[in-house]
């Protein structure tokens, strides 16, 4: 690849653009996952003369905090509008990493707090009563919980407040 070059203290120079197979190796993605980062406005790409995607190396960071954030179940709504705030597109670094993790810090703790009051109550009983008749009077007296609404009322981990959509009429967090 021939194009604009950087120089390293090392005085060994380096590719300032990255084609999209080179970006996928080092950063541990499919090359169809960098197509539809790109087309979900995670990251952005520059076209060279012939058509072909290429990708400050910078791009690198900004797909590793892509990463992180779905591991741990951050939906790609939020992670895109988090990455939006940050001035001119740039690339998180440090301090961007901290306000952005702090931010996702209490959906977190909220959904882990509801995964563990799923996990205690799941032996008991599937929220709604049918499988345990003999109990249900003390989950669901008079069939209150129908009132709440269809399906495993009790066990239904509630939408999480604040929390950003990717898409217009899809639930927040199913992304």
């Amino acid at each position: 690849m021939s194009g604009p070059e950087v120089v390293t203290k090392s005085s060994s120079r380096i590719p300032a653009l990255l084609g999209v197979g080179a970006v996928a190796r080092r950063a541990g993605v499919k090359i169809s996952t960098l197509h539809f980062y790109e087309a979900e406005g995670l990251i952005v790409s520059e076209r060279s003369r012939g058509n072909q995607r290429r990708f400050r190396r910078d791009v690198l960071r900004r797909i590793a905090v892509i990463r992180i954030a779905q591991a741990v179940g951050i939906p790609l709504g939020e992670i895109r509008a988090r990455l939006a705030e940050l001035p001119g597109g740039q690339t998180p670094d440090a301090r961007d990493w901290a306000r952005m993790s702090a931010a996702w810090r209490e959906n977190l703790d909220a959904r882990i707090a509801a995964l563990h009051q799923l996990r205690d109550q799941l032996q008991s009983c599937i929220g709604c009563g049918c499988l345990s008749v003999d109990r249900c009077a003390l989950y669901n007296p008079q069939d209150r919980l129908s009132a709440k609404g269809q399906g495993p009322r009790l066990l239904i981990v509630p939408e999480v407040p604040g929390q950003v959509s990717s898409k217009p009429g899809r639930t927040p967090g199913r992304d």
